[in-house]
């Protein structure tokens, strides 16, 4: 193997705490974190989208792109894919093996696999859950064809070894293998890819780079020093420039992770999106857009200049969400003369930077429930869990990649905002059925999380429980296969320490929580209690196949009867 790819992949078996992976099961969750981060640039667990055990049927790494977003969980896409009212689907593929050489009949297999999983008639081929999974996914995406306003879904296969590719074989089989799968005419397009060491390299490199770009800015004036603000700069870019340079990602797709710290993902073709959408389509009045157009800011936490370039990195497009959004999917409209106003802002307090997207937010039509995003209260939580002593800390993450540059954060300490809400649902709500949907859990419980008159040691207690989960699905085989179930075994852990009904309130809650916390912190401890309560859950599982034969696991957890059966179960095991 490539020494300095086995050399990385050590680091990031480390980085990721996989250290119980063999060194194929390293490589594959390696390889997979390398090729995802070239089509989503946010923080991911690379290891919650590799399949692992038999009946794979060769596919080594799974996952689907929506409008930007990455999903490894079929219910979690079927609600995004519910909820969006178009769709740009990405689904990417990936073989890894850390041979030196590429083996041609790899294509052909893996062609005669994924037929099987895309083709509309039933799988015949005997297949595991994680590739019943993926199948669902599948059913999911094309379950309303009439969003698909622009292009059919995307399929990228990656074929990944440490050799390096060339062979003309080896291009005959990729060729054959993407015109096989293209015959199923459900894809725009169908690639197949073979990447070899080099190419890993450059993957690896910038998935552990936090986002830049680079772009001509000619007409710009700087701003006055401001307290607070490293440089500052008005100006007018060219609106293709912006979605080339700024908007569009690797393959194509916008870069969504540019939009976290805005309140509001991209609204649709509402009133205002669409009168900028008319504006863009008429050819008189698209030259005006600078003047009918508030613009963007973007706020970068290093940029540099030379002459008319700039270049930006680490940054976020705090304001303009839906202007950006509409430029990007009217790409096509856009001519010489149509320019955007930019507010360029370099920064790195964090005071200066809320107060920033607060008040551009404000001047828009955000009611002050969106504004909540931007709130104390999450401060205050990052402050928390970092104010843990070292063996027990944990890093919340407010904004994306917030973590990217330190290089002493571990990677799986990180809590995204995501996983916190799903652990404090399952844990604190009481809803491990309805924990992985989580657009429906700011929906449903919107006035019942990050509330500023909450603890946060409960909210730490969760993402502590989480952590340890996580851990155990990474490095124990027991657990392995029951990702599925994680939030129903968060949900049974309270069960059994603390008792069933609400979380308890002023003393009662601190010691609950207190109680939760030693036995998560404790790696023997957390174990023992997870693998009895693993038991439950398979107990359950077995229970419900008597009378659902074949019922997939992915299924039974969305249901309220599964999470009860775990619940009773928990309550009865010794304490």
């Amino acid at each position: 193997m490539d020494i300095i790819l086995e050399g990385w992949t050590k680091k990031f078996q480390e980085d990721q705490e996989l250290t119980a992976l063999n060194n194929a099961e390293a490589f594959e969750a390696f390889a997979g974190y390398c090729v995802l981060s070239s089509y989503h640039e946010d923080n991911f667990n690379p290891d919650q989208f590799r399949m692992g055990g038999g009946d794979d049927l060769g596919i080594d790494v799974a996952a689907v792109v929506v409008n930007g977003d990455l999903f490894g969980d079929a219910d979690e896409l079927r609600e995004a894919v519910r909820k969006a009212k178009q769709l740009d689907v990405h689904f990417v593929i990936i073989q890894a093996k850390r041979s030196e050489k590429f083996e041609t009949k790899v294509f052909t297999d893996l062609a005669d696999n994924l037929v099987q999983v895309f083709r509309r008639e039933p799988m015949t081929y005997k297949r595991s859950e994680d590739v019943a999974n993926l199948r669902a996914c599948r059913d999911a995406v094309y379950e309303d064809v009439s969003k698909f306003k622009k292009n059919l879904p995307k399929l990228s296969v990656h074929y990944v070894t440490t050799g390096r590719p060339g062979d003309n074989l080896l291009d005959e089989k990729r060729l054959a293998a993407a015109k096989r799968l293209r015959g199923l005419n459900i894809f725009e397009d169908v690639e197949f890819r073979a990447v070899g060491a080099d190419q890993l390299r450059d993957l690896y490199r910038k998935a552990s780079e936090a986002v830049g770009a680079s772009f001509n800015m000619s007409r710009r004036i700087p701003l006055p020093k401001i307290p607070g603000v490293d440089q500052a700069f008005l100006g007018l870019l060219d609106a293709r420039k912006l979605v080339e340079k700024v908007l569009t990602d690797p393959h194509g797709g916008i870069r969504k992770v540019l939009f976290y710290e805005n309140v509001r993902d991209f609204q649709g073709y509402n009133s205002v999106n669409s009168e900028i959408r008319r504006t863009l389509r008429d050819s008189d009045r698209r030259g005006r857009f600078a003047v009918l157009n508030n613009g963007i800011t973007i706020v970068a936490r290093e940029m540099t200049t030379a002459g008319e370039e700039v270049h930006i990195r680490d940054f976020q497009i705090v304001n303009g969400c839906q202007t950006c959004h509409v430029l990007f999917d009217q790409q096509e409209s856009l001519s010489d003369g149509v320019y955007v106003n930019v507010r360029l802002i370099q920064s790195n307090d964090e005071d200066v930077i809320g107060g920033i997207i607060a008040a551009t937010n404000r001047q828009t039509a955000v009611s002050e429930d969106d504004l909540a995003a931007r709130e104390s209260f999450h401060k205050k939580l990052e402050d928390f869990f970092a104010a843990q002593s070292e063996p027990r800390r944990l890093y919340y993450e407010r904004r994306s990649r917030q973590f990217s540059g330190e290089v002493s954060v571990e990677r799986t300490r990180i809590i995204t905002r995501p996983q916190l809400t799903k652990a404090y649902a399952a844990m604190v709500l009481d809803e491990p059925a309805g924990a992985g949907r989580y657009a429906r859990l700011k929906s449903k419980h919107e006035k019942m999380l990050f509330q500023p008159n909450q603890d946060p040691r409960v909210y730490y207690t969760t993402a502590a429980a989480f952590y340890r989960l996580e851990w155990l699905f990474r490095n124990k085989r027991a657990f392995w296969g029951y990702r599925a179930a994680r939030h129903h075994l968060l949900a049974a852990l309270k069960a059994r320490l603390v008792g069933t009904g609400p979380w308890p309130h002023g003393s009662a809650g601190k010691d609950a929580c207190d109680k939760i916390l030693e036995v998560v912190w404790h790696p023997l401890d957390s174990e023992h209690h997870f693998r009895e309560l693993l038991s439950v859950v398979i107990a359950a599982q077995k229970e419900a196949d008597a009378e659902r034969a074949g019922a997939l696991l992915s299924d039974l957890v969305r249901t309220e009867r599964f999470a009860e059966r775990v619940r009773r179960g928990a309550l009865t095991l010794p304490s």
